[in-house]
């Protein structure tokens, strides 16, 4: 039998658990040759509240890797990133996770 504290500190660990996972969407961008670094980078900072440095690894990892997971979270937050980032000419998705 579970003591009250040990109960409550298996409420607080599943409750963690989920504000964790909360994220249900991955906000990806694409590679291609057309966009320039600066002005991925200026997207990334604009759209998506990056900071320089967080806009400058990413924009790296799009152009080496050809793709970047830029924000995770729910689509209402997502949803209007993507549009903003997809109104300047640069490819992005959103990705379902697989839980």
């Amino acid at each position: 039998m579970q003591t009250k504290e040990e109960l409550i500190t298996l409420i607080d660990s599943d409750t963690s658990v989920l504000e964790e996972n909360d994220f249900m969407f991955n906000l990806i961008v694409w590679n291609d040759e057309v966009n320039t670094f600066e002005w991925v980078i200026q997207t990334l900072i604009e759209v998506c509240h990056h900071d320089v440095e967080q806009a400058e690894q990413c924009t790296l990892l799009i152009h080496h890797k050809g793709k970047c997971i830029v924000k995770s979270g729910s689509w209402e937050v997502l949803k209007p990133m993507h549009d903003g980032i997809t109104d300047r000419g640069i490819g992005a998705s959103i990705v379902e996770l697989v839980q």
